[in-house]
């Protein structure tokens, strides 16, 4: 068996960010943030016609 080591408390890192980097990661999150609610819906589009044909079978 291995050596039990104890948890060590979270650290925190500090980073330096340019402002044109965290505004392409801001527009980048903004674009996943639509991309992903479209897909939301295209999945409920497709569980909603599953459910009508599994009704009509």
């Amino acid at each position: 068996m291995g050596t039990v080591l104890p948890a060590r408390p979270p650290q925190t890192l500090y980073v330096t960010i340019r402002r044109d980097e965290l505004r392409a990661l801001k527009n980048e999150r903004d674009q996943l943030k639509q991309e992903l609610a479209q897909l939301r819906l295209a999945l409920q589009d497709v569980d909603q016609v599953t459910r009508v044909t599994q009704l009509q079978a």
